[in-house]
């Protein structure tokens, strides 16, 4: 079985202006050190996923193609770190009360299927609560960063935040599950 790292798209892999959407590739900006965070993902033998909930498609904001092209963006520029293995997004609106929407564990669920993947030597990385609670509904180690709604999500819901661990960032992420697969 594999193992994999899991990650939220907007406000971890990819700076984010909470309150806002993003639909143009154009602004896809990556955090400082996230090349080095997949580096480290890679050397330790890890799948990479990114895991999205992308509700602006069900509010009617824009279609799937501007998701498409944000995400063929971001891989472009992640390319030269690591291959990501696969993207998965859930395209409703929070009202739509699907079974895909973070934090439903559908989206990761069948990429644990699909990927052969073990989810108990696996990671969920994301700057919010629905990232977390995904993480472990899919039976994963979740990890909360600070970055875009970390901190206000770490205030808001204080000791109901059931991470595993909060770092400050993608890269320190990465830093403490290098130290944790020793």
């Amino acid at each position: 079985m594999n193992k994999a790292i899991f990650m939220d798209r907007d406000g971890t892999v990819i700076k984010e202006k909470p309150g806002t959407y993003l639909c143009k590739p154009q602004k896809v900006e990556l955090y400082k050190n996230t090349l080095k965070a997949l580096r480290i993902f890679k050397k330790k033998g890890y799948k990479l996923f990114i895991v999205s909930n992308q509700s602006a498609i069900g509010r009617g904001y824009f279609g799937k193609e501007v998701v498409k092209a944000v995400n063929d963006k971001i891989l472009k520029l992640l390319k030269p770190a690591a291959d990501i293995d696969d993207i998965a997004y859930c395209p409703h609106a929070p009202q739509a009360n699907c079974s895909c929407r973070k934090p439903a564990p559908q989206m990761g669920l069948k990429l644990i299927k699909k990927y052969n993947i073990n989810p108990e030597k696996s990671f969920m990385i994301g700057d919010k609560k629905s990232d977390i609670d995904f993480g472990r509904n899919i039976g994963a180690k979740a990890i909360l960063v600070l970055t875009a709604n970390g901190r206000k999500q770490k205030a808001k819901y204080g000791k109901n935040l059931k991470a595993d661990k909060i770092t400050s960032n993608l890269y320190s992420a990465a830093k403490y599950i290098q130290k944790q697969s020793l």
